[in-house]
C-alpha cells in the first residue's frame, strides 16, 4: 500500500490518477471496475465524503454496507456540516469507542453498541446516560435510525483488497483491464465494444435513451457496466487489436504491447464450448476453408458468419474443394 499510495488513494476523489477528465468517463471519481467502489450509489458516497486517507475508506466502507446508516442519517449530517466523515457513526466499533472517549462505561458502551447495530435502538436510560455524558443529540437521534451495521474489521478486509486493486488500475491498466473483462465475459460483446471508443458511446446513448424509458434489461444493465470501463481504457489510450481466429485465447483477454486481444467467446453467441474447440483444433492443423471450420469445430453457421463479419475468416474460401475448370 505504501508504493503509490497517494496517487492511488486520489483515485477515489478524482480520475486524473488515470490520466482522463470528469467529462470524457462522465464520473467524478475514477473507481469503475474497483469492488466496493464502483457503483452509482458508493461513488456518490465518495463525491460527497471526499476521502483523503484510507481510514475514511474504510468509514465509507461501513455506511455503505449498513442499514440506514447512510441514507437519511449520516449522509444528511455531513452534507449539512453538523459533522463530517470523521465524527459520523460508519461501523459497530465507533459507537463503543465514541461513548467511551465520552467517559460512559466500557460495559454499557458495549451493550449500546450491540442494541443499535441489531436495529433495536436506544432506551430511555441510554439515552439519559449519553446527556449525562454531553453525547450530542445528533449523534442519539442517528443511532435510533440504524437498522443494521457493518463491523469495522470486515470493512478493512474489503478495502484492503479494493485499495490493492485499485494500485494495479493506476499503475498496470493493460493487466488490470485485460482481467476485468475476462472476469465480465458474459456481458461482452466483440463487435460493440472493440470498434473504437465513437461505438461504444453510440451504444451508450443507445442504452440511456431505454434507461429512461425504463426498458433496460439485466443483461443490458450488465453490458452498461462493462462499456463504461471500454470508454475509460479508450480514453487511457489502450485498444483493443482485432480478434484472431489463431491467436486468441478461447475465454481470456490477452496483453500485448500495443493493445489488448480480446478472446475468441467474445463474440456475440460464440460460447465457451465452442471457442474452446476452434482452439483445440487449430493445434491440430490449419484451417484452409469455411465449411472445414464447420466440420471440425463446435460452430454453427451462425457463429461462421459473425466470424467473417469481425474479419477473422478474411481471404478463406468456402470450400476446400479445388475447380479443375
Amino acid at each position: 500500500i505504501e508504493i503509490g499510495e497517494e496517487k492511488t488513494m486520489s483515485l477515489f476523489t478524482t480520475p486524473a490518477a488515470l490520466g482522463v477528465t470528469e467529462e470524457e468517463i462522465d464520473s467524478p471519481t475514477g473507481t469503475y471496475g474497483v469492488p466496493e467502489f464502483g457503483t452509482n450509489f458508493v461513488r456518490q458516497m465518495l463525491v460527497d465524503t471526499k476521502p483523503k486517507t484510507f481510514s475514511e475508506l474504510i468509514r465509507i466502507s461501513g455506511l455503505s454496507h449498513g442499514t440506514d446508516v447512510w441514507t437519511g442519517n449520516a449522509q444528511e449530517l455531513i452534507r449539512n456540516k453538523v459533522t463530517n466523515l470523521s465524527g459520523a457513526i460508519c461501523t459497530r466499533d465507533d459507537i463503543m469507542l465514541y461513548l467511551i472517549s465520552m467517559n460512559l462505561e466500557p460495559k454499557h458502551a458495549f451493550f449500546i453498541m450491540e442494541a443499535v447495530r441489531k436495529g433495536k435502538g436506544l432506551k430511555p436510560e441510554d439515552e439519559e446516560e449519553m446527556r449525562a455524558h454531553n453525547v450530542p443529540e445528533w449523534y442519539i437521534e442517528s443511532c435510533n435510525k440504524i437498522q443494521y451495521m457493518f463491523p469495522k474489521a470486515h470493512a478493512v478486509a474489503y478495502v484492503t483488497m479494493a485499495f490493492r486493486i485499485a494500485w494495479f488500475k493506476v499503475y498496470y491498466p493493460k493487466e488490470y483491464y485485460t482481467t476485468y473483462f475476462s472476469i465480465r465475459a458474459g456481458d461482452f460483446d466483440y463487435e460493440l465494444m472493440c470498434q473504437g471508443r465513437e461505438k461504444v458511446l453510440h451504444t451508450m446513448k443507445e442504452l440511456d435513451q431505454k434507461k429512461e424509458q425504463e426498458k433496460l434489461s439485466a443483461k443490458e444493465n450488465g453490458m452498461y457496466t462493462v462499456l463504461q470501463m471500454c470508454n475509460e481504457m479508450y480514453c487511457r489510450k489502450i485498444r483493443f487489436l482485432p480478434i484472431s481466429l489463431y491467436e486468441s485465447d478461447a475465454t481470456k483477454f490477452m496483453v500485448r504491447e500495443d493493445g489488448i486481444l480480446p478472446p475468441l467467446n467474445s463474440i456475440s453467441g460464440l460460447g465457451d464450448n465452442a471457442a474452446q474447440s476452434i482452439c483445440e483444433e487449430r493445434q491440430k492443423k490449419e484451417f484452409f476453408s469455411k465449411d472445414e471450420i464447420l466440420e471440425r469445430t463446435k460452430l454453427t453457421k451462425t457463429n461462421l458468419e459473425v466470424l467473417e463479419r469481425c474479419g477473422c475468416l478474411a481471404g478463406m474460401s468456402q470450400s476446400s474443394q479445388m475447380s479443375l475448370f
